[in-house]
């Protein structure tokens, strides 16, 4: 959201004992306070954070703020740094940006893909080559939410965003109305390079997360009987597009905090909200196991990096006519895979 150079902007507010701020506020809980910008846009748009989001202020839950609160501004910078860490480490380690992409991100609506855009519109401004970013949202028929407050805090920060209802999906829902997963997948895979093409975008970029991958990882392993997850860096099958995730490090209490710091509508998707799915039921898997054990993704992640196939079953990594060589030791190894558990 572009903030103004000055002005004056009401809003509800807790009246909290012992907050600095420069005008009283009524004790009828709203008020109104005076800012003015001294510095940049991001300074001017901090400013504004302190004064408003206290520690202890708690924001009312509303379409546009789905969040219960908005962290300190100290909180928020720390945050920032560890997105744009973690992120910049993931597009280095594997290699997913290079001069003059064109990066289409797949905004679904959610947090996710809300933390990536503005992860990679920051880099933007600061890595040492040259791309460009563009976003747009697949409409499937599936929505929570309208999408419109989305579409208008997009257009105030000055985002290029294509909106594309996707009209077979809609037909599928009425014809099908039990249809599974897979099948709404392909519809908005056919889609997401349809209009990724229309963009020029040679780069399309998801907000699969850390939690995406680990969950991924199970999936596979004990539905498919498959060792694999997500890709980091894949292409679509005739290679036009480079399809990437640079969220693969990023956890989503990463992302919640963040989403929830920049203020944005959230529009969730009916899928996100179903129980009784694998992916729910791992979910619970994973936030309980949590309570004991808090870095389980982070060693999840470092595991999918440190493969030692010599321990697997698969017949195609084994050498049966040489002893066994720990991977400590095997000439040419690359670098190991690190712990990212920092936060």
């Amino acid at each position: 959201m572009l903030w103004p150079a000055e002005g004056r902007i009401s809003l509800p507010f807790a009246p909290t004992s012992g907050v600095q701020r420069k005008a009283a506020l009524p004790e009828n809980g709203s008020g109104t306070i005076r800012i003015s910008r001294t510095g940049s846009q991001a300074d001017s748009r901090a400013s504004l954070r302190i004064r408003l989001n206290p520690p202890g202020w708690k924001q009312p839950l509303t379409a546009s703020h789905p969040y219960p609160s908005v962290p300190p501004y100290n909180e928020m910078v720390d945050l920032e740094k560890t997105l744009l860490r973690k992120v910049g480490e993931a597009i280095h380690r594997f290699k997913m940006i290079r001069d003059g992409d064109r990066i289409a991100v797949a905004l679904s609506g959610g947090k996710d893909s809300l933390t990536l855009l503005e992860a990679l519109l920051l880099l933007e401004k600061r890595a040492p080559i040259d791309f460009s970013v563009c976003a747009f949202t697949v409409e499937q028929g599936k929505f929570l939410r309208p999408i419109e407050p989305m579409g208008e805090y997009l257009k105030h920060r000055g985002i290029a965003w294509t909106y594309y209802r996707d009209s077979p999906s809609f037909r599928l829902l009425e014809e099908e109305p039990d249809h599974g997963c897979d099948l709404c997948s392909r519809y908005r895979r056919r889609a997401v390079y349809e209009i990724a093409r229309g963009l020029g975008a040679n780069v399309i970029a998801f907000g699969h997360t850390a939690d995406d991958f680990c969950e991924s990882l199970l999936r596979n392993t004990m539905f498919t009987g498959k060792l694999s997850a997500l890709p980091a860096v894949t292409h679509s099958r005739d290679k036009e597009f480079r399809l990437i995730r640079p969220l693969v490090f990023v956890t989503e209490e990463i992302t919640r905090a963040y989403a929830a710091s920049l203020g944005a509508p959230v529009v969730p998707c009916g899928c996100s909200q179903r129980t009784g799915t694998v992916r729910r039921g791992l979910r619970d898997i994973f936030a309980e196991m949590e309570k004991e054990y808090p870095n389980l993704k982070e060693n999840m992640l470092s595991a999918m990096g440190n493969v030692d196939t010599s321990r697997l079953l698969d017949t195609r990594y084994l050498d049966f006519d040489s002893p066994s060589i720990t991977p400590e030791f095997r000439p040419g190894l690359a670098e190991p895979f690190p712990i990212v558990n920092e936060l």
